[in-house]
């Protein structure tokens, strides 16, 4: 019994270190999308694991810059404050000694209307904020296609063609030796 285990855990061991072995043949593309743009992410997917069956393919979203996500993130928080506010009815420029604006008038007898107005008109600002029109493609962690620089998505003529460049650049001496011999 002793011996089996031993003998399980030695073949378990091997597996690993032979999967972890030379991974130089697996090819790995990196596409890096926009919100908009993940149903062409699935469908690129989908077609190139029927043409290249061995590649790995990963997707994430394309992020925008720090600075936009803090105008998103402080809108959004302005949003729910000023929704409260807006409900409380509390006027908050009483506070400061001012005298309310006619909007804050309008806000207290529409309070429905102008909160769904506060909600929609700041949910514009996030989206137009986070949103980066971004489609990046990467293989093997070398950038391959940008949407930002081109201006448009890659057809799929050209994926394809980029692809098969890459893996005919990259064939191994040896095989391309013993393919022509």
């Amino acid at each position: 019994m002793r011996l089996l285990l031993i003998s399980i855990l030695i073949l378990w061991a091997c597996s690993l270190y032979c999967a972890s072995g030379d991974n130089s043949g697996v090819k790995k593309m990196k596409m890096q999308f926009a919100t908009g743009y993940k149903r062409v992410f699935e469908e690129y997917t989908q077609a190139l694991y029927q043409r290249f069956p061995d590649i790995r393919i990963e997707g994430e979203n394309y992020l925008p810059l720090p600075v936009y996500r803090y105008i998103a993130f402080f809108f959004s928080v302005f949003k729910i404050l000023l929704i409260g506010v807006i409900i409380v009815g509390k006027d908050p420029f009483a506070l400061f000694g001012m005298q309310a604006p006619g909007v804050w008038a309008w806000s207290q007898e529409n309070k429905i209307y102008a909160c769904m107005m506060v909600f929609f008109f700041s949910n514009m600002i996030e989206n137009q904020c986070m949103s980066t029109g971004a489609f990046e493609i990467s293989l093997n962690d070398v950038p391959v296609w940008s949407k930002l620089e081109s201006g448009h998505l890659p057809s799929m003529q050209q994926l394809v063609q980029i692809l098969e460049n890459e893996i005919k650049m990259n064939v191994p001496m040896d095989r391309t030796l013993r393919h022509h011999s």
